[in-house]
């Protein structure tokens, strides 16, 4: 459990902004005296969800705070793109329906062999998108487990598919969904500076139509690396 300040600097969010979510029941928590109360995973959960729905303006902000901790921490190098593995990118995912993506994703992630519980993966992407898609607009989904569970990998990578025909998969504006990162970490701020940073880029670059053109894995990290360099 957290107590409220914990938790705000844990994910990321003004105290006071928590505090009223909490009080609107949007995330599970506990009020005992006058402090708030906070599940790790439930907080975990919310954050993922909050990133995923949050404006651009919304976005700034948090990618903000996100590279201020990095500066306080000595990790001003940190990038994205150094998480993409060439053996975990395919631009040719044949699935044409949601749950054939998810599953191909999957695959895609465990064919590195870095995936100690594939099929407990795919249960937590599925229940993941139950909860609320990961479309993000833009063509893209970011795929991630619903609970962050470290010990689901051997070591932190993301995996990328470009499907062969776009795919309805939720994305709020009704908008079909053709390009899929799936998150796969072992570390909760990685994984949500990952997510942060991912949605800055599908919401603030040309990214995508980059992608489209791709034709080889070390392409596509090439791409990702100078959007990237360019955004920051």
């Amino acid at each position: 459990m957290m107590t409220l300040l914990q938790a705000a600097e844990h994910v990321h969010v003004d105290a006071n902004a928590l505090k009223h979510v909490a009080q609107r029941g949007e995330i599970d928590a506990t009020k005992r005296g006058d402090d708030w109360f906070f599940a790790h995973r439930a907080l975990d959960e919310w954050a993922q969800r909050n990133l995923l729905a949050a404006t651009h303006r919304d976005l700034k902000e948090q990618h903000r705070v996100m590279m201020d901790e990095n500066r306080r921490a000595d990790k001003t190098d940190w990038c994205v793109a150094d998480y993409f593995l060439p053996e975990a990118i395919d631009l040719a995912v044949p699935a044409k329906a949601k749950a054939g993506i998810l599953r191909d994703m999957t695959d895609l992630a465990d064919a590195t062999g870095k995936v100690y519980d594939p099929d407990g993966l795919f249960k937590e992407l599925v229940a993941r998108e139950e909860v609320a898609s990961t479309a993000v607009g833009h063509a893209i989904a970011l795929l991630h487990p619903r609970y962050h569970d470290p010990y689901l990998f051997e070591e932190s990578f993301i995996a990328y598919g470009r499907s062969l025909r776009p795919v309805f998969f939720g994305a709020a504006n009704g908008e079909a969904t053709q390009h899929f990162f799936l998150i796969c970490s072992t570390d909760h701020e990685a994984h949500l500076h990952m997510l942060g940073r991912l949605a800055m880029l599908a919401h603030g670059s040309d990214l995508i139509e980059k992608l489209n053109a791709a034709t080889a894995p070390e392409e596509v990290i090439a791409l990702i690396r100078e959007a990237e360099g360019e955004f920051r």
